[in-house]
């Protein structure tokens, strides 16, 4: 398992940061660790500072007046979770669970502000950081409110594929029914779609392994330039 300076000195938020700023980063570095299925922090609480993971997933999702669920992402090793309320200082705006046993580092806010305040590559990071997470959601709400569910799953395979660096085959790391919840759509429709896009030659399916048979296809589909 890598150890906390290893995920600190490879992460995106702090890439490029000489060692000793890294040193000074891990000082305030406390681990902590979450087992299956237990809140990281929910939607409205206080933020006392953010989380970078260590391993396991989390997931971030919202839930409406009658309880249903809209995942909005999930997060992996290497990634930061709960950071825009760090400089806001708002509550968390979403709720974070883990969907497997996970360890994870926190930051408290007040020790990182002051980390940032004197760090300007430290702050040039945290905005690239920013600018990712809103245009990573700009594309989600684009794409739950103008396109149709199968271009929704084209474009989302796409992402897997070039997430897991792979041309002709992804795997699903959350299960169908996760993924119709992230897609805005429920399960029944979901199945429908991937036995559809698999007589039309687009995927084959075995499991959670997705053959893209027809790459250009889904890419025509997904209607992504």
């Amino acid at each position: 398992m890598k150890t906390p300076i290893d995920v600190i000195s490879q992460a995106l938020l702090f890439k490029g940061l000489p060692e000793n700023q890294l040193k000074d980063i891990q000082k305030i570095a406390v681990k902590t660790h979450i087992g299956k299925g237990e809140p990281l922090f929910l939607d409205g609480d206080d933020c006392s500072g953010f989380y970078l993971i260590i391993s396991g997933m989390i997931k971030i999702f919202k839930l409406s007046a009658d309880g249903k669920e809209q995942i909005l992402h999930f997060f992996g090793p290497g990634e930061p979770i709960g950071e825009v309320p760090v400089f806001s200082g708002q509550p968390f705006p979403a709720n974070a669970q883990a969907m497997v046993k996970s360890n994870l580092i926190f930051f408290p806010r007040q020790a990182f502000v002051h980390l940032i305040s004197g760090n300007p590559s430290l702050s040039l990071n945290m905005l690239a950081i920013l600018s990712l997470r809103l245009h990573e959601f700009t594309v989600q709400i684009e794409s739950l409110s103008l396109k149709e569910v199968p271009a929704r799953l084209a474009a989302y395979l796409i992402y897997l594929a070039n997430e897991q660096g792979k041309e002709n085959s992804v795997e699903l790391t959350i299960s169908k029914g996760q993924l119709a919840s992230l897609l805005g759509t429920i399960p029944e429709t979901l199945s429908r779609i991937f036995s559809k896009m698999t007589e039309q030659g687009f995927i084959k399916v075995h499991g959670r392994t997705i053959q893209l048979i027809h790459p250009i296809g889904l890419k025509e589909l997904s209607g992504d330039e």
